[in-house]
């Protein structure tokens, strides 16, 4: 059971209202996490404005949901892996990618530096070496899409703690927890 209630879009008022509205237009439906967070107009604001100039950055819309996925695994967050796992799929991830995501592993030597990152700045509370910043720089990534990386992982902090608290309402379909897997190292 939720501990904040959801706020039904139909008895919302002023912004918050307003906010929920353009969240239905835009996705068809209101998340329970985004109907949750109009308890206050304001944090509903700062997170889908957050959200939305994160989305216009350099990084796609395939490396977001698997840094989402990464640090919802991290955390623990069930809601986060539910609704990045279906989101994933949308932007074209396929179960084997979310899965190895989950984990911060790619095939691809870019995208599992980015995850292999994003799971350190959580692990390690944002206390990263010199030798991470060099190892994304050597992959090819720029100090600003080291910038949206981060960006991208706080966003996820949020969300995942604002769940944790609230323990908001499963609205996406669960996901499995992982079957055991060797773990690989962090550069």
């Amino acid at each position: 059971m939720s501990r904040i209630p959801a706020i039904n879009p139909d008895q919302a008022t002023g912004q918050a209202q307003e906010l929920l509205r353009g969240v239905e237009n835009n996705l068809g439906f209101v998340p329970n996490i985004m109907r949750t967070m109009a308890n206050s107009s304001a944090v509903l604001k700062g997170y889908l404005e957050f959200s939305n100039a994160l989305s216009k950055g350099h990084l796609s819309s395939k490396l977001r949901e698997q840094i989402a996925l990464t640090v919802a695994e991290a955390n623990g967050c069930h809601y986060c892996l539910a609704a990045h796992s279906a989101i994933g799929k949308t932007v074209g991830l396929s179960e084997e990618a979310i899965e190895d995501s989950r984990q911060a592993l790619s095939p691809d030597s870019q995208t599992a530096a980015v995850l292999q990152f994003a799971r350190k700045l959580v692990t390690e509370r944002g206390m990263v070496s010199h030798a991470d910043l060099a190892h994304l720089h050597g992959v090819g990534f720029g100090d600003g899409d080291i910038a949206e990386i981060i960006a991208n992982v706080s966003l996820s902090l949020f969300t995942n703690y604002f769940n944790h608290v609230a323990q908001t309402k499963l609205d996406f379909p669960e996901v499995p927890e992982l079957q055991a897997h060797e773990s690989q190292p962090l550069h």
